[in-house]
């Protein structure tokens, strides 16, 4: 899971700057997105969403044993502990996924912008210049 939350990070600094890796990684993505991309991502994530629950669900459970006033064993700690564990990189893994995948959807949005306000500028200067001849 760690190297997962590497990479993750990795990208979203790629994605911060300008560079030709942005350039590469932003038309990867793009690509992504098309055809089957967006079922395997969504169904990706539903998956890591079920077990983030199920974690979240097993170190609840496991704490509502413990405010009984029993006991705890090790190895019920452990357990706990593992749960905690399973549900933090499970749950910041799916908020880098949601952070590159706005990064992404902004980028693209600002070039967009960019392109239409450009072609409104080239529109409106021709259109002096048909005026002035």
């Amino acid at each position: 899971m760690y190297p997962v939350i590497l990479a993750e990070l990795l990208l979203i600094l790629i994605l911060l700057f300008r560079t030709p890796l942005r350039k590469l990684l932003l038309k990867g993505l793009s690509q992504l997105k098309l055809g089957r991309g967006p079922v395997v991502a969504q169904t990706l994530s539903a998956t890591m969403f079920v077990l983030f629950l199920s974690s979240v669900y097993g170190l609840l459970d496991a704490h509502w044993r413990f405010t009984d006033g029993s006991a705890i064993s090790p190895t019920e700690q452990v357990l706990m502990v593992h749960h905690l564990l399973e549900a933090t990189l499970l749950g910041i893994s799916l908020f880098l996924a949601l952070i590159i995948d706005r990064q992404h959807y902004y980028i693209n949005e600002i070039r967009r912008l960019r392109n239409k306000s450009e072609d409104h500028e080239l529109h409106q200067q021709k259109g002096r210049r048909m005026q002035v001849k």
